[in-house]
């Protein structure tokens, strides 16, 4: 066992143990983190609303200094929450739907 395993003895019958991989909880609790914020949030709203748009739009809608938007989006983007396109040097950002129905699944099967 090393330090990114915790490792849980179950009933004497079945002789096995569980073990939790720190390192994925640690990761997934980042994504959890990274819807989990009001900004972020709003950000993830107005890409909806507009359907694909750019960090300078967004700055400007939500009246942000351009770096809190564009570590915001990036956080979103590590988490898989938005997806980006470029065309020419503009970077566009949309909402990844996929990932955030995998997200509600996640959430539902972890709260019943």
């Amino acid at each position: 066992m090393n330090n990114y395993t915790l490792a849980f003895n179950t009933p004497a019958e079945s002789g096995d143990s569980i073990k939790v991989d720190l390192l994925n909880v640690k990761k997934a609790s980042l994504v959890l983190r990274a819807i989990n914020h009001k900004l972020r949030q709003q950000v993830l709203k107005l890409i909806d609303e507009q359907k694909k748009i750019t960090v300078t739009e967004i700055y400007i809608k939500l009246r942000l200094e351009q770096s809190v938007a564009s570590q915001h989006l990036a956080i979103l983007r590590k988490a898989g929450f938005v997806n980006t396109e470029r065309d020419g040097k503009f970077i566009y950002y949309t909402v990844n739907t996929p990932r955030i129905e995998e997200l509600n699944r996640f959430v539902d099967s972890l709260l019943n």
